[in-house]
């Protein structure tokens, strides 16, 4: 299946072409390695995590610092705690009741990026009366946990890195923008709508990398039959590593609450019929676009989350689905808002400069809609307080 591939992206450097070179020719051994055709999910991994070359395992700059004077910020995106600290304060606040129901004394944080959420969150626990909290940190990048550690240095030992899932773990487990980044099996019914096939990736001698469809084995046919109607020629993705990965949390998190903040929608919405494309989305050097196969290695591939999907791999699991709201809901309900009327008004500069991203963060055009916080977890009696009012678990 032939692609095009998208206009207007930014020139890239000859070291980065290089690398990205590299990264293609890993994939192609891959795709060779696998009979000439690759699942997506499998693609996906290796142009993501394959050691020293995937996007999350070489020594790219990902992640950018908001930076208003920049005319282009560093990084390939920008995510809520570079925009202001403010959105790790409210998340710690929620972190720090989750800490105080529970009597546990540690988060867990997972792909902490530049480590701003983490610093954030230890501040205003710090401010809460929670010094005694430990930070955990599971980051499968070496590049980006190198720079964590460089800034979390003044917290000294209270942070510790983990190299694998807790065997058991009491307290507050945060990850945003995580499950969007593990790979998805991409799938399309066929024509007459009769049956799923799976979407892989093969190697054109003049193409490249393209799509190539086969019929889908019974476990993701059965999946996707369970999910949504058959919609002939409808393609979309189904994030099983993600459903697996709170499967996981089932069995580790033996009490406590998991905050798990993302772009997506309930099942009904992500399978829509309108929605007809899937949600795959790559973002390189601020600029977003469809083609998972440019510049392989220098570009993140993430897909939309299905909420309702999350939330019954939770409840499966024998956790508790605690709420689900969009982001501006429920860093409101949290306290977003009493933080900002903290700031002094009088201070023009810093004013503004905070209030411009909370903006972001709570707009219903940007951010505030678009993301949502899922909350599942063990052993919480009282409701949470960022799901008070506006909670959406009936439409999941």
């Amino acid at each position: 299946m032939q692609r095009s591939a998208p206009a207007n992206l930014p020139t890239l450097s000859p070291a980065a072409l290089e690398h990205s070179e590299a990264a293609a020719a890993h994939l192609r051994d891959a795709i060779a390695a696998h009979g000439g055709w690759l699942p997506f999910d499998r693609w996906m991994a290796q142009a993501l995590y394959a050691p020293g070359l995937g996007y999350y395992a070489a020594g790219n700059v990902k992640l950018a610092e908001a930076d208003a004077s920049a005319a282009t910020p560093a990084g390939d995106f920008v995510t809520a705690p570079q925009l202001t600290p403010l959105f790790a304060r409210t998340l710690a606040r929620q972190a720090a009741e989750v800490l105080r129901q529970t009597g546990a004394d540690a988060v867990l944080e997972f792909g902490a990026g530049t480590g701003a959420l983490a610093e954030g969150v230890l501040r205003e626990l710090d401010a809460l009366g929670l010094a005694q909290t430990r930070y955990l940190i599971l980051e499968v990048s070496a590049d980006l946990r190198a720079r964590q550690a460089e800034r979390l240095a003044p917290f000294g030992d209270r942070v510790q890195w983990l190299d694998a899932l807790p065997e058991a773990f009491a307290g507050c487990v945060l990850a945003n923008e995580v499950l969007d980044a593990m790979p998805v099996s991409l799938f399309r019914w066929s024509d007459d709508g009769a049956a799923v096939l799976e979407r892989g990736v093969a190697v054109d001698d003049a193409q490249g990398f393209v799509w190539e469809d086969r019929p889908a084995p019974p476990a993701l046919a059965a999946a996707v039959a369970d999910r949504m109607p058959p919609l002939p020629g409808y393609v979309s993705e189904i994030n099983l590593q993600a459903e697996a990965w709170i499967a996981a949390m089932g069995r580790w998190l033996e009490r406590g609450a998991a905050l798990l903040v993302d772009y997506g929608f309930p099942q009904g919405e992500y399978y829509h019929p309108q929605r007809a494309g899937g949600t795959l989305m790559c973002h390189l050097r601020h600029h977003a676009h469809g083609d998972p196969f440019t510049a392989p290695g220098l570009q993140d591939i993430t897909a939309h989350v299905d909420f309702t999907a999350m939330a019954d791999a939770a409840q499966a699991a024998g956790l508790q689905v605690l709420g689900y709201t969009s982001q501006a809901r429920f860093l409101m309900n949290a306290g977003l808002m009493e933080l900002l009327a903290q700031l002094d008004p009088a201070d023009v500069q810093n004013y503004a400069k905070t209030v411009a991203p909370v903006q972001k963060l709570l707009s219903e055009a940007e951010m505030g809609e678009l993301f949502k916080v899922l909350a599942v977890g063990r052993g919480i009696a009282q409701p949470l307080a960022g799901f008070a009012r506006g909670d959406r678990l009936g439409k999941l």
